[in-house]
C-alpha cells in the first residue's frame, strides 16, 4: 500500500492522459490500493480500453473525454468529477506533449498548441480543483514536468519554455498552499518509454532523435510511477529521476556555464546518429 493511500483513505484521484504511459502508469498504481480515479485524455478509444484494464485490477474508474486545452470543457469535467466522487485527494496534471524544431522554424502555431496543453492544461487544472481542495483542507496535486527545463536542449524550444512554466507554476502553488495543508509536487523526469511524440508536428527527425533517446533509457513507465508515488508520499516538490536527472540539477547549478556546452554537444551528437538512421 502506498503512503499516499493512507494519507488520504477516500481515495479520489484526476488524472490527465490518462489512456498510455505516466498517466496509465499511475492509474495502475493507484487501483492496486481501489482507488477511484477520474481518466482522462483526449483519446477515447485507448481511454475506454484502459478503463477495462484498471477496473479489472481493483480501481473505480470515472472516464473523461478531454482536451486539456478547453478550459470550458475542463471546467465541466472538473465539476462532474467533483460532484461524482465527492472531492479530489490527488491531482496529476500529467497530459503533454513533445515536440521539437528550431526556433524561428517552429510555427507560432505550434508554440500556441504546445503551451494551451503542457503550460495552461496545467493552470486549469490547478485553478478547477484548488478550491475544492481549500474547502475540505486536504490534497495533493502532481504535476509533469520534465528534465527537458533542466536541460533545455537546442531545438526544443517551445517544450523546455512549457516545462519549465509548469516547475515554476509548481513552486509557487507549493508556497501559496502550505497552510491550506495541500501538498504540491513536481515531477521532472528524463526519457523513459511513453508515446510523448505521437502527436509531434517538428518533423520525423525529431521523432527519431526523441525515440532514441527514449529506447536507449530502458525505464518503463510504471518503475517510473512507482518511485513518484513513493516520494510524493514523502510529499517532496522536487520528484526529479533516475539518478541522470540529478546529476543534471547539480551540474546545472553546480557549472551552468560548462553544463550548457555539454547538452549542446550530447544534442549534436544525438542528432548525427538520428540523421544515419533516417
Amino acid at each position: 500500500m502506498y503512503q499516499l493511500t493512507q494519507i488520504h483513505p477516500q481515495k479520489r484521484a484526476f488524472i490527465t492522459g490518462a489512456a498510455s504511459g505516466l498517466g496509465k502508469a499511475f492509474c495502475c498504481e493507484l487501483a492496486k490500493d481501489g482507488w477511484t480515479i477520474g481518466m482522462a485524455d483526449i483519446n477515447t478509444k485507448e481511454l475506454t480500453l484502459a478503463a477495462d484494464e484498471i477496473e479489472k485490477i481493483g480501481g473505480r474508474t470515472l472516464c473523461y473525454p478531454l482536451d486539456v486545452s478547453d478550459r470550458h470543457q475542463y471546467k465541466q469535467v472538473a465539476e462532474d468529477f467533483l460532484a461524482k466522487a465527492g472531492g479530489i485527494d490527488l491531482l496529476f496534471n500529467n497530459a503533454g506533449v513533445g515536440d521539437g524544431g528550431g526556433f524561428e522554424d517552429y510555427s507560432l502555431e505550434n508554440y500556441e498548441w504546445m503551451v494551451g496543453i503542457n503550460q495552461m492544461g496545467v493552470v486549469y487544472g490547478c485553478h478547477h480543483f484548488i478550491p475544492a481542495m481549500k474547502k475540505q483542507k486536504s490534497g495533493h496535486i502532481l504535476n509533469t514536468a520534465s528534465a527537458a527545463a533542466i536541460g533545455c536542449a537546442p531545438t526544443m524550444g517551445a517544450y523546455n519554455m512549457t516545462k519549465a512554466a509548469v516547475v515554476a507554476i509548481s513552486e509557487t502553488l507549493y508556497g501559496e498552499l502550505m497552510d491550506h495543508n495541500i501538498s504540491v509536487s513536481c515531477i521532472q523526469p528524463t526519457y523513459f518509454k511513453t508515446n510523448v511524440v505521437q502527436y509531434a508536428r517538428g518533423g520525423e527527425l525529431i521523432k527519431k532523435a526523441t525515440q532514441m533517446f527514449i529506447d536507449k533509457s530502458g525505464l518503463e513507465a510504471d518503475t517510473v510511477a512507482q518511485e513518484i508515488l513513493t516520494r510524493a508520499g514523502k510529499k517532496e516538490l522536487y520528484i526529479i529521476l533516475p539518478k541522470d536527472a540529478r546529476k543534471m540539477w547539480f551540474f546545472k547549478r553546480l557549472a551552468p556555464t560548462w553544463f550548457r556546452k555539454k547538452v549542446k554537444e550530447q544534442f549534436m551528437y544525438a542528432m548525427r546518429k538520428a540523421i544515419r538512421k533516417m
